[in-house]
């Protein structure tokens, strides 16, 4: 029987990088860690990456967890919700923001869980950090994550948990923008859309909230629509609004987004509803489309934490686990007007 000899490459390690790059294993550990206590030349680390480069060295993640007493993976719930552009852009921004913190960071879908059931499922992943969009996470679910090594919890939602660092979004006020922005334009008899997808009342239901209390002790009237995400939904709320006797007494609309906004305004045209000589419509998010539509769709602007700054605070909370967890209140609104309002 003849044998055959198989040359296996070997992995190439931190010693081969150093050897090519002329360099210290410390200083290639310093230089592919990013670590910024220790001040090396920037063609030094130039050297080192490009060595690093042309071995196809990676480090090692598992190795890197052990010596610095902990993993750099950032832990990140995939949406359970619909998330539309404004919100995805943020999230690659604090994606990228982590990146250069070298953090790692990971979507995880936890399809069917909720919060401290959910909770357990990503503690088993041993993270870092956890970011938590939403509500539904409890003090428990806080507590089994820091059991399990988590340093910081940072939820991103309308309430504080307690032991979690909170970014608190208070969409309220974007409902107030809007339904202040209608008075304003003489506007008295204003439709609220709230959206009929699972998962979004924990923003649609403040912006419903605060277009009462912007027209609070006045005369005006508010009414709730709901509606689906659908093209037949759309017509057949539009088709009530225009016909006579039913919603027909409305004079604005603001719309929960500028998503539901477009998808409503195209039905309402469809069905010959003048906007905004006849109805009013706002949007909320401020996308560009909004700009393409004719008439172009007034909006609130809605202004994110910065993901730049959001990163900072987790790494802030991973170098020092045992402080006070911050709270900080995020989300700036403010009116674009255009000619649909």
């Amino acid at each position: 029987m003849r044998s055959v000899m198989v040359q296996i490459p070997n992995t190439p390690t931190s010693a081969d990088v150093a050897r090519l790059a002329g360099v210290s294993r410390a200083t290639v550990s310093y230089v592919l860690n990013n670590t910024s206590a220790v001040r090396i030349s920037e063609p030094t680390r130039r050297r080192v990456r490009e060595a690093a480069r042309e071995l196809g060295y990676v480090p090692h993640a598992a190795a890197r967890s052990l010596r610095a007493g902990h993993s750099r993976m950032v832990l990140m719930p995939a949406p359970a919700i619909p998330v539309g552009p404004l919100y995805s852009g943020f999230l690659n921004e604090l994606q990228w923001a982590l990146g250069r913190l070298d953090y790692t960071v990971v979507q995880y879908g936890s399809v069917g869980l909720q919060g401290d059931e959910a909770a357990r499922a990503w503690a088993e992943l041993r993270p870092v950090a956890v970011l938590v969009p939403g509500a539904g996470l409890g003090p428990q679910g806080v507590h089994v994550l820091k059991r399990s090594g988590a340093r910081a919890v940072v939820t991103l939602g309308p309430d504080r948990v307690e032991g979690a660092h909170a970014l608190l979004m208070d969409h309220e006020a974007v409902g107030q923008c809007a339904g202040a922005h209608l008075y304003e334009r003489g506007r008295r008899r204003i439709g609220v859309v709230v959206p009929e997808e699972p998962g979004l009342e924990a923003y649609s239901r403040p912006r419903l909230a605060g277009v009462r209390q912007a027209l609070k002790d006045t005369e005006a009237t508010v009414t709730e629509l709901p509606l689906a995400y659908t093209e037949e939904a759309a017509a057949r709320l539009a088709a009530r609004i225009a016909a006579p006797g039913r919603e027909s007494g409305l004079d604005a609309l603001f719309a929960y987004n500028d998503e539901y906004a477009m998808l409503l305004m195209r039905a309402l045209q469809d069905e010959g509803v003048r906007i905004p000589q006849e109805l009013a419509v706002i949007g909320a998010d401020d996308l560009m489309l909004g700009r393409l539509l004719r008439p172009r769709l007034s909006t609130v602007h809605i202004e994110l934490p910065s993901g730049r700054d959001l990163a900072e605070l987790v790494d802030r909370a991973v170098r020092d686990p045992g402080g006070e967890p911050e709270v900080h209140r995020v989300l700036g609104a403010s009116v674009v007007r255009r000619e649909s309002s």
